[in-house]
């Protein structure tokens, strides 16, 4: 079930990727966050009250709210018109929350892809406290960049691979992992030489799942 919500959390992420690249309307992205948010919380808490008390299922399960969470709070700010310094500055606890979880699936559910995964949302959440809380807008188009590209990467390429039993061979997904992180190097020089305006964003993105 977790892994279904991986695949629309890749979709969320990619829809606001566009919304801050200007290709989406604001209203139109608030609708989907709110679907997707809504699926990110009913998810965990279906896992967890099925993991018969299985500890590491709990953790595993308990990550997901953060992004649901985060997609709520965005399509509600969307809708509603208001400022997004509340998402800025809660998307600066999703991404300090992240690194526990991503030491914790390194260390505790051997699971290393998702322990570089959740890195990358912490860095994806770091740039929305800085675009959304901080006021940043320079970065309004390496941000939508960044969560579109995130969108495919930790959502739905992972969410594919799972769903189709083809996730194998998990120290080298973590390391292919950990080498394109340098597409996100690359392009902030690329969108600096460019910026693209965009409307108040209230865009977050990731929410992620650790499966």
């Amino acid at each position: 079930m977790g892994n279904v919500g991986l695949l629309f959390v890749g979709a969320v992420l990619f829809i606001n990727g566009l919304l801050l690249l200007g290709k989406v309307d604001a209203r139109a992205a608030a609708v989907f966050n709110l679907f997707v948010g809504a699926l990110q919380v009913l998810t965990p808490t279906y896992l967890i009250f099925t993991a018969g008390g299985d500890p590491d299922k709990i953790l595993a399960a308990s990550g997901i709210y953060l992004f649901g969470f985060t997609y709520l709070y965005v399509g509600i700010n969307l809708l509603c018109n208001i400022d997004s310094t509340g998402v800025g500055y809660y998307s600066l606890f999703v991404s300090i929350t992240a690194l526990g979880y991503s030491f914790a699936n390194f260390h505790l559910l051997k699971d290393y892809p998702f322990g570089v995964i959740w890195l990358y949302w912490a860095f994806l959440w770091f740039l929305f406290f800085l675009l959304l809380g901080l006021k940043m807008q320079s970065l309004a188009t390496y941000v939508g960049w960044v969560t579109a590209i995130q969108g495919w990467v930790t959502g739905v390429i992972p969410a594919a691979l799972l769903l189709s039993g083809y996730w194998k061979h998990t120290t080298e997904i973590a390391i292919a992992l950990g080498i394109f992180a340098v597409v996100f190097v690359v392009l902030w020089p690329l969108t600096r030489k460019s910026r693209q305006p965009t409307s108040e964003p209230a865009a977050a993105g990731s929410a992620g799942t650790s499966s």
